[in-house]
């Protein structure tokens, strides 16, 4: 039963069976059912209130010992899904190397796969005896337990007065929790924890291009003969693709407006392979993303120029963030009256202070973490010194990164690059003159150039295929069809909140209810090998956080799940991916802000000024807390607001703890509301390692035993549908272009009270250039902001 229980762990060599009984790595298995507070102490994340099976893992015991357990499991009626982390243990396992060779990964929908998983291998367990017992059961058991402590103790040597100590690392699998013994005494085995692994110990997932041979140039050939119309593209095309304005890191549908980033990343991919398209003329002008999206742009941008194929950029207008893109083009453009500020780099904090108090509005904020700033922009007139420190840090972490990025695609020294800029240079021609541009051309005098490249003549029309048309190209067409192991895709971008509101938008928003569904979707599924969770999200509800937290530990203890973060993924955004069984962040992606701030409005001076008067009658010694907003807060109210905020504030950094294998008083230190970009988040442990959205497909493939150069296919769960709005463009847009802000007000008036787990909104509207407005009013309203 038990052979028969561990077969894939028996598959892979981990777990042996030696003269008769179960070996793990030389160390022999037996298994107890037991309490498990017993086991793990009082942490409830590991169901400390429930009973069920112990794995100990440790010196030789007896073949009394093992046939008597033996005997439990086959008595059992429950299965419970066991899986070993091969991160938590010293194995001898090979693994493929770190690069990964050509395009490893491919995308399908959810409907169009079969299952074509294995079934994980499970124990039985037994009835629980406690409940048959009552007291009289439970120490039965106590004592049975004790027991086994005093056999393993005998078998090492271990005098009578000590217990054996576990590791410290425990993984809840239902009622199943697994602990290790070392067969030594003298010096116990150190579990692996998330810091034994290094950024560098992760594969890398780097784009290697590989040469098409002819056989499959035939194929693909075929293929684009017999594909559907819109996918038919005459040979020697262009891909012309406009970058500008908001992209989401959401799929969208083709009748959906704005940009999608892992449809413009699909679109690099598939023209590097793509025999028809000859190049890429890129359009780049003002952008609202974060530098996190940046980045990922420009890594498929360089991997695409690996293909051999051109690279032509064109500017009109740009930035800083525009040029971070632009500068990595093979050769670059800009009309003689382009708009271009390459003057520096600037964070901004506002603060209403002094304006609430005119109008007779007294914010009354309490703030847990010294570096959690939402209280700030309502209560404070001024940043304060921990604001200033976090913010300072913040910018020059992207300044720095723009700096180097810069200089590496350039051939410029870091130097001469700041200097040039601090010069405060206004004409295009000085861009020309140092080498940051190749030349001054309006757009249609590019595309000339284009023309003679390719050997076409003047008189005739450039063959391009733009973004939107090229996007419905199918990766099968141009041979970059999958692998047969799977892969889910799951996206979480926008603010978190528990069902949907009036104001939702699509795709802008993370509902907890549906979030949930898609998961245990993934968890009772056995067709997939891993997961990649990617997250852009500056929180929202911190019940819903939770909610998704939990299931993303329920998901990881079965499958290996990979949290990708792309701008943002702070405060219920982090909360989410610290579930996750390793976190990949950008350089520059704002994560953490675990903190909490609570208030509330006193409005009473402003109700004097305009006449409007309300009273209230309550049962209850802290019944108006919420609702008096006409008077300002008692002292024992306000003492109530501060211990449950301080409550609050413990739960998220415990978890945080908890889930990053850290100690309490070391995620303090790295808390306390602090906004770190991936960079630095990755040196406090915050975060495993630095990448994109291709590194984390590396590591969930490293994690799942799958090769780096073996091929697998992406399946995303919520691939899009248009909707009305969207196939009606011109109603749509007006629909869906309506002042965020006044939207986000609204739904937060209609929503009910709850602990909001959200980051700054100022911090990341400044600093990413998104449109996730704080509606800082709307949230003084609400418990908390965590």
């Amino acid at each position: 039963m038990v052979k028969k229980s561990f077969s894939n762990l028996l598959k892979n060599q981990q777990v042996r069976k030696i003269n008769g009984h179960l070996d793990f790595q030389g160390l022999p298995l037996v298994f107890k059912y037991m309490e498990s507070s017993q086991v793990f102490g009082n942490a409830e994340e590991c169901n400390s209130s429930e009973s069920g099976w112990t794995m100990y893992i440790g010196s030789p015991i007896t073949n009394d010992d093992h046939s008597d357990d033996g005997d439990k499991d086959d008595d059992g009626d429950h299965e419970h899904d066991v899986k070993h982390d091969e991160d938590d243990h010293d194995s001898d396992d090979s693994m493929a190397s770190d690069a990964s060779s050509g395009p490893s990964h491919r995308r399908n929908s959810w409907g169009n796969v079969k299952d074509e998983g294995k079934k994980n291998c499970s124990i039985k367990k037994a009835k629980d005896p406690v409940e048959k017992n009552g007291y009289e059961g439970k120490k039965k058991e106590k004592e049975e337990d004790e027991s086994v402590f005093a056999a393993k103790k005998a078998s090492v040597g271990v005098q009578s007065s000590e217990k054996p100590q576990p590791h410290l690392n425990f993984y809840p699998h239902g009622n199943l929790l697994i602990r290790t013994f070392n067969s030594s005494v003298e010096k116990e085995k150190e579990p692996k924890s998330s810091e034994t692994k290094t950024n560098e110990d992760y594969p890398s997932g780097e784009y290697e291009f590989k040469e098409v041979g002819g056989w499959k140039k035939f194929v693909v050939k075929l293929r684009t003969l017999i594909a559907f119309p819109w996918e038919r593209i005459p040979n020697g095309s262009v891909l012309t693709m406009k970058l500008r304005g908001q992209i989401s890191d959401e799929l969208k549908s083709p009748f959906a407006p704005g940009l999608s980033l892992p449809q413009i990343c699909e679109n690099f991919l598939k023209a590097a392979y793509d025999p028809r398209i000859s190049g890429i003329y890129l359009h780049i002008e003002p952008l609202k993303c974060g530098w996190g999206k940046l980045e990922e742009i420009r890594r498929h941008m360089l991997d695409f120029k690996k293909s051999g194929k051109f690279l032509v950029g064109y500017a009109p207008a740009f930035g800083e963030k525009e040029y971070y893109l632009a500068c990595a083009c093979e050769e670059l453009y800009a009309p003689p009256s382009a708009y271009f500020s390459l003057y520096g780099l600037v964070v901004q904090a506002a603060f209403l202070g002094g304006v609430l108090e005119k109008v007779g509005i007294d914010p009354q904020v309490q703030k847990v973490g010294k570096y959690k700033s939402m209280g700030d922009q309502l209560a404070c007139k001024k940043m304060t010194e921990e604001t200033c420190e976090m913010l300072t840090s913040l910018l020059d972490n992207i300044h720095g990164n723009w700096l180097d990025k810069i200089s590496v695609t350039t051939g410029k020294k870091r130097e001469d690059i700041e200097n040039f800029i601090n010069e405060g240079v206004y004409q295009l021609e000085r861009l020309k003159e140092t080498g940051l541009i190749t030349n001054i051309k309006y757009d249609d005098e590019v595309m000339s150039k284009l023309k003679e490249r390719l050997g076409i003549q003047k008189e005739k029309n450039l063959p391009a295929v733009d973004y939107w048309r090229y996007s419905r190209v199918r990766e099968w067409t141009v041979g970059l069809s999958g692998g047969k192991d799977l892969i889910a895709v799951l996206r979480a971008s926008g603010r978190i909140s528990r069902a949907r509101g009036p104001f939702n938008i699509p795709s802008t928003s993370i509902i907890s209810e549906q979030f949930i569904e898609k998961i245990r979707r993934l968890r009772e599924s056995k067709r997939f090998k891993a997961v990649v969770i990617r997250i852009d999200s500056p929180g929202g509800d911190a019940l819903a956080s939770d909610l998704i937290w939990r299931e993303i530990r329920l998901l990881a203890a079965s499958k290996p799940v990979i949290a990708s973060m792309a701008d943002v993924a702070a405060s219920g955004g982090y909360y989410m991916a610290m579930a996750a069984g390793v976190i990949v962040a950008e350089n520059l992606t704002l994560t953490g802000s675990i903190g909490v701030v609570t208030g509330k409005p006193n409005l009473g001076k402003l109700y004097e000024k305009i006449g409007f008067n309300k009273e209230v009658i309550s049962r209850g010694r802290f019944a108006e807390l919420k609702a008096a907003e006409q008077r300002p807060l008692r002292p024992d109210e306000a003492e109530l607001l501060a211990r449950s905020a301080q409550s609050a504030y413990k739960r998220f950094r415990d978890k945080a703890a908890f889930s990053r294998s850290m100690p309490v008083e070391k995620m303090e230190e790295v808390a306390q509301g602090r906004v770190w970009t991936g960079k630095d988040a990755v040196s406090r442990g915050l975060v495993d390692a630095i990448g994109g959205f291709s590194r984390a497909v590396a590591i969930a493939k490293h994690k799942a035993n799958i090769p780096q150069d073996r091929e697998v296919t992406l399946v995303e769960l919520s691939r899009p549908s248009p909707t009305l709005p969207e196939i009606s463009r011109g109603i749509g847009n007006t629909l869906v272009e309506v002042d965020r802000t006044l939207k986000d007000l609204l739904e937060e008036l209609v929503s009910s009270d709850g602990i909001q787990a959200r980051m700054d909104g100022i911090l990341f509207q400044k600093l990413e250039g998104a449109s996730y407005d704080a509606s800082l009013l709307s949230n003084l309203i609400k418990d908390y902001e965590i």
